[in-house]
């Protein structure tokens, strides 16, 4: 008997009241905000980029360089923010916004070393960002030795 008041009440409940509990209880979608702050945020992010080609060719470099520059500019403040903790948190105000330009990628690249801080900078993120970057470099690097093979072929 004495189990029986241990237990909680029984509330029953109809399945169109559960439905609108439900509604009631659920964050309201943001898809709207997410998708404004991703536009503003990533185009920021490109247009920086820009800015560092512009610099580029005022320094006298060909439009070809001066993208090729800007690109490792670019993977750079971005492993460099990565590192320092600043990417983290425009990724989670931006979403996709940080995700999709190039910064992204360093991002991605650097984030799953800085794990391994704690034993050390060099075995710790060092060995781990080889890892995980050598994968990305050699399958990058054979795809566009295969690229080229093929371009030199069809020419």
């Amino acid at each position: 008997m004495a189990d029986q008041n241990l237990r909680p009440p029984t509330i029953s409940v109809s399945p169109q009241q559960y439905k609108t509990l439900a509604q009631k209880y659920t964050p309201k979608p943001t898809v709207a905000k997410n998708v404004l702050r991703a536009f503003f945020v990533g185009g920021i992010i490109c247009a920086l980029g820009q800015v560092i080609v512009n610099f580029f060719l005022f320094l006298g470099l060909a439009r070809l360089e001066a993208s090729n520059a800007a690109t490792a500019t670019m993977i750079f403040l971005g492993a460099l923010l990565t590192g320092l903790g600043v990417y983290d948190e425009i990724g989670k105000f931006a979403g996709a916004g940080s995700i999709v330009p190039v910064t992204g990628f360093a991002n991605s690249i650097v984030s799953p070393a800085m794990e391994f801080k704690r034993e050390g900078y060099v075995q710790g993120v060092g060995a781990r960002l080889f890892t995980v970057a050598g994968p990305v470099l050699v399958y990058g690097i054979a795809t566009s030795i295969v690229i080229g093979v093929i371009f030199y072929f069809v020419r």
